[in-house]
C-alpha cells in the first residue's frame, strides 16, 4: 500500500461491516449486494489460494503498477478476494454472474469492493481496450 492511499485513509483491511455496497456501487461495481456480502464475509476464511490464483492477481496488479503487500496471515486482502471472486462458480438459473468476467474485470472488482478507487483508476488507464463500466441486471 503506498503512502498516498495511508496518508488519505484507505484500509484495504477494514471487515465486511466496514466496507459499504453502496460506495462500492457508487465507484461502478455490478456484483449483487448478497454476493458482495458473501465474499467479504469469506475474506476471513479464506486462507488457501492456489498459487495460480495468486501469480494472476500479482501479474495484473504489477501491470497497473498497484503495489501489493503481504501481510501477517498471507496475501494482500485484494489478492484474497479476486481469489474468492474468480473461485465462485455460478448458480444454476443465474444469467449473468461474475465467474464469466476476465480476470482484468474481476480483479477491478475486488478492488472496488475493498474502495480502493485510486488503484480502479489505474487499472483503467493500464488496461485501456478493457471497459470497466457495466450496466447491473436485476438482482437475484
Amino acid at each position: 500500500m503506498n503512502k498516498e492511499l495511508l496518508e488519505t485513509g484507505a484500509d484495504m483491511q477494514k471487515t465486511p461491516e466496514e466496507n459499504n455496497y453502496q460506495k462500492y456501487l457508487a465507484l461502478g461495481g455490478i456484483i449483487n449486494e448478497a454476493d458482495y456480502n458473501s465474499a467479504l464475509e469469506r475474506i476471513r476464511s479464506f486462507h488457501l489460494l492456489t498459487k495460480t490464483l495468486i501469480l494472476q492477481a500479482e501479474n495484473i496488479a504489477k501491470y497497473a503498477e498497484i503495489e501489493l503487500q503481504n501481510v501477517e496471515d498471507g496475501p494482500d486482502p485484494r489478492v484474497i478476494l479476486y481469489g474468492i471472486l474468480r473461485s465462485d462458480i455460478r448458480p444454476e438459473g443465474v444469467e449473468y454472474h461474475h465467474s464469466s468476467m476476465s480476470d482484468q474485470k474481476l480483479f477491478v472488482e475486488a478492488l472496488r469492493m475493498l474502495g480502493d478507487a485510486e488503484s480502479v483508476g489505474k487499472m483503467i488507464k493500464r488496461y485501456p481496450n478493457i471497459s470497466f463500466k457495466y450496466q447491473r441486471g436485476p438482482d437475484k
